[in-house]
């Protein structure tokens, strides 16, 4: 059976670019610590230094920015980490950010919540008065302010360049997380101007095990991972040079010529007849602000049928996707995102394209879902 992957907003498959420069350095040989002098030491640096370029190319920073890290998480909890440490007051974090950021926020003291609408977006008067209210409640301003680039679960786009400056002008450091964005959209970290920016490797066609934090110039902060001087002392531990190669590579990839508007054009034109046939079917509606979303990701409320069955449905007819319902969660809850937004993610499915995608892939799911929909609605009523 041919399987049809639409689900690349966990993960994406890894780019060829990326596997052809990881597998000329594995061919190499060449196995070096990249903070020693020797010549394979050099070497090893050398190609730890031109992924790093390749990075902040793509994101539109200089190289010293990029602090490289073991993936998003790692990134985003450096972040809370290191502006937390230094500086006092609370957190502020909408409930719709992804879970490393409401933890790693909950885990650093005080949070305050910020309320987004039924979209999913964060208003950014809501923003000023959660401001407003930690400040008279702690006495200082938030130590740290979160806005994610985009949702992702529902891909709505937040009015991130807004809440920067919003915070730029409170004196306030920021913390964009454009991981769900990065390789979907252009992400310029240095026009936007937050202090901090996460992005993980495997969302954008890199491999596992790769991430940045990008850093405002002349920032400063608290290490998350000590013991040892790697990345200018801001990271401790060898870094993983081959997931670095790789992360370079699929970044440099992407920042060629006009790459992310074509792919952003062709995952549009996916998810727009996606949209079409879902809400063809009664009873089926889109999650999130249809106007300001990411091009690659939908999410549907489906009426009637809880997603479990759905997703059973369509992986035994070989198609992949997720949901934010709480039998496709670790946490055995559901979506707390969607939770937030005041709707049900134990019917939510989250279909996500991505640059492997093909018309075979959308046409498989395009045939199958209303007859999963509908088989499953007459069981209910039988």
């Amino acid at each position: 059976m041919a399987r049809h992957y639409l689900d690349h907003a966990s993960t994406t498959p890894l780019r060829p670019e990326a596997r052809a420069a990881m597998d000329a350095w594995t061919a190499a040989g060449i196995t070096a610590d990249p903070g020693r002098v020797h010549t394979e030491g050099r070497m090893a640096r050398g190609a730890l230094e031109q992924a790093r370029e390749q990075v902040a190319a793509l994101f539109r920073v200089r190289s010293r920015q990029v602090i490289l890290t073991s993936g998003g998480t790692e990134a985003i909890n450096a972040a809370v980490w290191g502006a937390t440490r230094r500086l006092p007051g609370p957190v502020v974090c909408s409930a719709v950010e992804h879970s490393a950021v409401r933890d790693a926020s909950s885990r650093s003291g005080a949070v305050v919540p910020i309320e987004v609408d039924r979209a999913g977006t964060i208003r950014p008067g809501s923003l000023i008065e959660a401001v407003d209210r930690s400040t008279q409640r702690h006495g200082t301003p938030p130590a740290l302010v979160h806005c994610q680039w985009a949702n992702h679960e529902v891909g709505t786009v937040q009015p991130v360049e807004e809440v920067v400056d919003l915070c730029r002008r409170r004196g306030i450091p920021t913390h964009v997380d454009a991981v769900a964005a990065a390789g979907h959209v252009v992400v310029d970290a240095g026009m936007l101007g937050a202090d901090l920016v996460s992005v993980s490797s495997h969302k954008l066609g890199g491999p596992t095990g790769a991430g940045a934090l990008l850093v405002g110039p002349g920032l400063r902060f608290d290490p998350f991972v000590v013991g040892g001087d790697q990345e200018r002392a801001r990271r401790g531990g060898m870094e993983n040079l081959v997931a670095a190669i790789g992360f370079g590579a699929a970044c440099e990839a992407l920042a060629t010529s006009d790459r992310i508007a074509e792919e952003h054009a062709i995952a549009s034109a996916h998810t727009e007849r996606l949209v079409a046939l879902a809400t063809g079917v009664t009873g089926v509606e889109v999650y999130g602000n249809p106007g300001r979303r990411l091009p690659h990701l939908v999410c549907l409320g489906i009426e009637g049928v809880e997603a479990e069955p759905i997703l059973v449905a369509l992986d035994q007819a070989g198609i992949a996707v997720h949901s934010g319902s709480s039998c496709s969660s670790e946490s055995l809850a559901p979506s707390p995102v969607l939770e937030a937004m005041g709707v049900d993610g134990e019917r939510s499915l989250r279909i996500s394209v991505g640059w492997s995608t093909t018309a075979d892939d959308v046409d498989a799911f395009a045939d199958t879902f209303p007859r999963v929909v509908a088989s499953l609605r007459a069981l209910r009523t039988g």
